[in-house]
């Protein structure tokens, strides 16, 4: 063991029997630049009754298991079945073929009645 200190504001001198002191700062601290992994959200879905509409929200889920550049495809295909299911809502249901209506009855004109 040697007598020897240091002076003062001097940092410490690790000799190779004692390890690195922890260093605080930036390098301790520092941030991994790797992505996270997939994680669900938790977001709970409640169910609306519609088959349709139900099935598009559990679509959502899909996003759950994919990294952040695979949830716009699924963002906008839950968005397009939810606006074609809305507009569905405003289409008036087609007529039903069935037999033509009777029209007016045509007055008899008798001035082409030729009976003697």
């Amino acid at each position: 063991m040697s007598d020897w200190t240091p002076e003062a504001g001097t940092p410490p001198v690790s000799t190779p029997e004692e390890p690195d002191p922890p260093q605080d700062g930036p390098v301790a601290d520092a941030p991994s630049f790797e992505p996270a992994e997939p994680a669900p959200l938790g977001v709970e879905r409640t169910p609306t009754g519609r088959a349709e509409v139900d099935a598009l929200l559990e679509r959502l889920a899909d996003a759950d298991h994919l990294p952040a550049d695979g949830h716009t495809e699924v963002y906008e295909d839950v968005h397009r079945g939810l606006k074609d299911a809305l507009t569905s809502l405003d289409a008036r249901p087609a007529a039903a073929p069935g037999p033509p209506r009777p029209g007016p009855t045509p007055a008899y004109d008798n001035t082409h009645d030729h009976r003697s």
